[in-house]
């Protein structure tokens, strides 16, 4: 009963962290219409830029090489990953966010995915090269001076706050004024602008902010596990991101919440409990992905707008008043 206790705290703090995730690419795509394929890229530029300015100084021991080497209490190295992301974001946005249509930004996103994927494997001294860090310190465990598995409880506390205070954040921005021109311009754009609406200034900010939930969701991420080197940030795993943010419905907050239970911890963690085949012990691995790309594929076909789809404004023309010339005028009613 421990272990099964254990595991679903596992679960529930991986489920508050795909949370996070969920809310920032929805802001970028599904409240905006931004097309990032390396969403995962960022989540690793908060991961790595937490992690190593919480481990201290490297010392040549299992933490490898690395730069900086602070050793800041929390919650600064969540709010430094999440300032590295958003420069990251910076950088990427004036290059493809001004001139390039959403299909050529999809496309430069993943080169800079790879380009920074070969950048931190292959350079020793920025993050420990392939190996990555490890060994970072869990957020206040010295003061409680926990084992692991009670530690874990505190760590879901820490998450909780951090998923409500993200929700909060990602329905003030949809309500508002801000989030009704994203929308706006994900719809069309080109109206949107001849509105007199600065298109590149509200789609760089909404790629900024998007960028800022993942990496505290990435800073999350490797202060819970201690460690994070390139295999945790390889493609599958943007994939999943965006099953969770199109099968939960893009464009409704309420519906990441859904989308991050229903793919990353059911489907992704459901699969574990199968039975390994003799002869083919990578085929439950195999199965995982299968799955989750044939639930994408069902939501695709018969629920395109996701299973909480966002919440669309009717309005009807009903003629209700007399002009002064006899001619019919009509309302809006929604």
């Amino acid at each position: 009963m421990n272990g099964l206790l254990y595991y679903l705290l596992i679960a529930a703090v991986y489920f508050c962290i795909y949370c996070i995730y969920c809310w920032g690419i929805n802001l970028q795509f599904g409240v905006a219409g931004i097309l990032n394929f390396t969403f995962i890229t960022f989540v690793a530029v908060g991961a790595y830029f937490a992690g190593v300015t919480a481990l201290g100084a490297p010392d040549g021991g299992l933490s490898g090489q690395y730069i900086l080497g602070w050793h800041l209490p929390f919650p600064i190295p969540p709010v430094l990953g999440g300032i590295a992301a958003a420069i990251l974001a910076v950088l990427v946005g004036i290059v493809g966010l001004r001139r390039l249509r959403s299909d050529y930004l999809a496309i430069v996103t993943v080169s800079v995915g790879q380009i920074a994927w070969f950048i931190a494997g292959n350079n020793v001294h920025l993050f420990n090269g392939w190996d990555g860090i490890s060994q970072v310190p869990q957020p206040w465990n010295s003061v409680f001076h926990l084992s692991f598995t009670n530690y874990g409880w505190v760590f879901l506390v820490i998450c909780i706050v951090l998923a409500i205070i993200g929700y909060i954040v990602s329905q003030a921005l949809y309500r508002s004024p801000y989030g009704r021109v994203l929308r706006a311009i994900r719809d069309d754009e080109d109206v949107a602008a001849a509105l007199g609406k600065n298109v590149f200034a509200y789609k760089m900010s909404a790629f900024i902010i998007g960028s800022v939930f993942a990496g505290i969701g990435g800073a999350l991420t490797v202060e819970f596990v201690g460690a994070f080197n390139p295999s945790g940030w390889t493609t599958p795993e943007t994939f999943i991101i965006w099953a969770a943010m199109l099968i939960g419905g893009q464009g409704n907050n309420k519906g990441m919440i859904l989308g991050a239970f229903v793919v990353p911890v059911v489907f992704n963690e459901i699969t574990r409990f199968l039975p390994n085949i003799p002869g083919h012990p990578q085929l439950i691995d195999s199965f995982r992905g299968m799955a989750i790309g044939l639930l994408l594929i069902l939501a695709v076909r018969f629920r395109p707008s996701g299973l909480l789809p966002e919440r669309k404004t009717l309005f009807s023309l009903v003629p209700t008043v007399k002009g002064s010339e006899g001619d019919d005028r009509h309302v809006l009613q929604g």
